[in-house]
């Protein structure tokens, strides 16, 4: 990220992460001709400036701006919470630069395309004057002008070349390949990363490139008539994931820093804050936004409403020391940021998005239920839903707030929700083998894609197509009171299920 101020530009280290990019606050202020006091214990930083001092938490969305004339302070909150680095804090630039402007005193421009900081001639607004309305949270959104088209490359090798980029918060291998590889898997063992390529060709050059970021040294090996790449690691890594774009046929790999680990939480002193007490259900589409139309002229947004006031009137029954909070409790269009924003400051233990699904043929033969976690697509269908239910975007009144979820800044997403994933995981499980239980409608599996709904709920998160409007049997059943009744009754008892393992795992955790 640059930083251009009396003609000089400076560098600012950042990463992006779930579409919006973080900047250091103390490579900011130095840069602005500031000072800064980091408080390790706290997690504080103070940005030191001629009239005004900016107070900034890590993993909170308050800024504390200080007036060092008469010592008056005045809190802002911004929609999301910063991130905790070594020895400093990330700050969410899209929110970041009106506090910065006063504390300065110079007016602060910033364009998230470019990555680019300006610092203007003009004074700043006084603090006085700022709005005190939240700013609208970021999210990603595809943009068809950019879509891929196939690479022609003249190579005799199935992967023909390979890119390390280095970033913020670790690196990003990517080998490109001209076929969709079937067979590869990957390890970590006493700092070396191992990738096994079942089947496929390596042009031997591509261990040539320079290794960079976490990346030491590149080797490749043939192991039973299959190629072997191996990694040496240098210190300092955490994890990492490996998958395949399905639609370049790239295999990526992402090392993950151990400074951006999820810290480990002291449940002990926190129990209260991680009882399992608040069911977050979205009903999916709203308002203005009919969702899917079935065959017969049904609206998904009226099948999604009447499921998700079903099953919260059925937890308020059956789980009373659970509070249900509804994303929308009637006829409402809802934009898909805000619901994410609801249920973060609900504290929502579990966030349940309920949607149907649907093909463009009506009628069509496909139905069935599907759970989708929130991961890159492994398949062309799951991406289709997942466009699907993302283009919702297109009723809101800025949906260029929203960024591309490409597979590299998709995978920054998954990291940042990886502490939540394993309960995720562990949801769709218990509903899955619980669905064909209570419904009429069979199950067509556990999936993953990239929904944006999901990737604002900072909680463990599923999103449910209850079946398809598009097949004349499953729409018969969405549609009737008891064919709802028969849904909300198995997420609930998914719940219910669910419950008893997170309050059984919190209490061996917190022991």
């Amino acid at each position: 990220m640059s930083l251009d101020i009396n003609g000089r530009t400076e560098h600012i280290s950042y990463l992006t992460r779930g579409g919006i990019s973080y900047a250091s606050a103390k490579e900011i202020a130095l840069a602005l001709g500031g000072n800064y006091y980091y408080n390790d214990e706290a997690a504080k930083i103070e940005l030191k400036f001629s009239s005004y001092n900016l107070k900034i938490t890590a993993r909170n969305q308050f800024f504390v701006l200080i007036n060092k004339t008469d010592n008056s302070q005045q809190v802002f909150q911004i929609p999301i919470s910063t991130l905790l680095a070594k020895d400093d804090v990330l700050v969410p630039m899209i929110y970041s630069t009106k506090f910065l402007s006063i504390a300065h005193g110079k007016e602060i421009n910033y364009d998230d395309n470019k990555k680019h900081i300006r610092v203007t001639d003009k004074s700043s607004p006084v603090a006085a004057g700022l709005p005190t309305k939240e700013a609208v949270p970021a999210k990603p959104i595809p943009d068809k002008s950019k879509e891929k088209t196939p690479v022609v490359v003249d190579s005799k090798f199935d992967v023909y070349d390979m890119l390390i980029d280095e970033k913020t918060n670790g690196t990003m291998i990517r080998l490109k390949s001209q076929k969709t590889l079937k067979g590869y898997r990957s390890s970590i063992k006493n700092n070396t990363l191992f990738l096994f390529l079942t089947g496929a060709s390596v042009d031997p050059k591509v261990v040539n490139i320079k290794p960079t970021g976490l990346v030491k040294k590149i080797i490749r090996k043939s192991v039973a008539g299959n190629i072997q790449l191996e990694f040496d690691l240098k210190d300092g890594f955490a994890s990492h994931e490996t998958f395949q774009d399905i639609e370049s046929n790239d295999i990526l790999i992402s090392i993950q820093n151990k400074m951006f680990e999820t810290p480990a939480v002291d449940f002990a002193s926190k129990k209260e804050e991680w009882k399992f007490d608040v069911v977050v259900i979205d009903a999916g589409h709203g308002g203005k936004d009919p969702g899917a139309i079935g065959v017969t002229g049904v609206r998904e947004k009226d099948v999604n409403l009447g499921i998700a006031l079903k099953l919260g009137k059925l937890i308020e029954q059956k789980l009373s020391d659970v509070k249900v909070v509804y994303t929308r409790n009637d006829d409402t269009f809802v934009e898909l940021y805000k619901r994410g924003k609801i249920a973060n400051e609900a504290k929502g233990k579990l966030f349940i998005s309920i949607h149907c699904n649907a093909l463009k043929k009506k009628p069509s033969d496909a139905r069935g239920f599907e759970v989708y976690l929130l991961r890159p697509g492994r398949t062309k269908e799951a991406i289709q839903i997942a466009e699907f239910e993302n283009s919702v975007i297109h009723f809101e009144d800025n949906p260029d707030r929203y960024q591309a979820l490409t597979d590299e800044n998709f995978i920054l997403v998954s990291m940042a929700h990886s502490s939540y994933m394993r309960y995720s995981e562990k949801f769709s499980d218990i509903l899955n083998q619980t669905w064909t239980k209570h419904t009429k409608i069979p199950s067509r599996g556990i999936k993953q894609a990239g929904f944006y709904v999901l990737v604002g709920a900072s909680m463990p998160s599923v999103l449910v197509e209850t079946g398809f409007l598009t097949n004349r049997e499953d729409e018969a059943y969405l549609k009737s009171s008891n064919g709802q009744q028969d849904i909300a009754n198995a997420i609930l008892n998914s719940i219910i299920t669910y419950k008893d393992y997170y309050d059984k795992t919190f209490e061996e955790t917190s022991n």
